[in-house]
C-alpha cells in the first residue's frame, strides 16, 4: 500500500510539473510554431538546452519535458496537420501528457522482435492487440504513440505507429512497475483496441 501511495505521489507530481512547465512556455519548445512552438521546426538543440537547465534543480521536471518531447516527436515530425493539430497544442501548454509505447516484454531496444499487432478492419481502420511494458507515463498519459506490427515486410519494415488517446476502448495502462527512482511507469495492454485510419502515423509499415 505504501509502494502505491509513492507512485500516485510521483504521478501527481509529474502532472503538475508538465502543466507548470506549459504555463511557464517551456514546453513550447517541444512543437514547431505552427502548433505553439518557439521554432519553425522542432530544435533538438534547444530541447537539449532545455533539459540540462531542469535537470540541474529537478529530475522529475526534465524527464517532463524529455516526455513531452519524446511522446509528440513521432507526430511532429511524421503527422498530417490535422494529427499535429490534434496533439500538440496541447503538449505546448501543458493540457495534454504524452508517452512513447515502443518496448515490450521480449522486445526491448530490438525493434524488429517486436510483437504488437495492427489489423486492418474491412470497414477501415486499425485493431491494436498485445504488450508494451517500461512504459514512461504509463497511466499517466492522455496519449500513445503505439508502435505495432502490421506487417507489410520483414522485420522493422513491417511496423507501423499510431496515435491512441488514453481512452480508447481496448487499452488498459493500469499496471504499474515501481522503481526505486521516482518515475511514472507501466505497461499497457492492448486488448481489440479499435482506431481509425486517422490515427495511422505516415505509411503503413513505416513506423521504424
Amino acid at each position: 500500500h505504501g509502494a502505491e501511495d509513492s507512485l500516485d505521489a510521483v504521478h501527481a507530481c509529474v502532472a503538475r510539473l508538465v502543466r507548470s512547465l506549459g504555463r511557464a512556455g517551456l514546453l513550447r519548445v517541444c512543437v514547431p510554431a505552427a502548433c505553439g512552438g518557439w521554432r519553425e521546426q522542432l530544435d533538438v538543440r534547444a530541447l537539449a538546452l532545455g533539459r540540462e537547465v531542469l535537470a540541474r534543480a529537478s529530475g522529475l521536471a526534465d524527464f517532463a519535458l524529455a516526455m513531452q518531447g519524446l511522446g509528440s516527436a513521432p507526430v511532429t515530425l511524421f503527422g498530417s496537420s490535422a494529427q499535429q493539430q490534434r496533439l500538440l497544442p496541447g503538449v505546448a501548454d501543458g493540457s495534454t501528457i504524452t508517452a512513447f509505447a515502443l518496448s515490450e516484454p521480449d522486445a526491448g531496444s530490438d525493434v524488429a522482435a517486436m510483437s504488437t499487432t495492427a489489423t486492418r478492419l474491412p470497414g477501415g481502420g486499425w485493431r491494436l492487440d498485445g504488450c508494451k511494458t517500461w512504459i514512461s507515463n504509463a497511466g499517466l498519459a492522455d496519449h500513445y504513440v503505439v508502435f505495432a506490427r502490421s506487417g507489410e515486410a520483414p522485420g522493422a519494415r513491417g511496423i507501423s505507429a499510431f496515435m491512441v488517446p488514453a481512452a480508447t476502448p481496448g487499452l488498459d495502462a493500469s499496471e504499474r512497475i515501481p522503481v526505486i527512482a521516482p518515475h511514472p511507469l507501466g505497461t499497457l495492454r492492448l486488448a481489440d483496441c479499435r482506431v481509425g485510419d486517422d490515427a495511422l502515423l505516415g505509411e503503413a509499415g513505416q513506423g521504424f
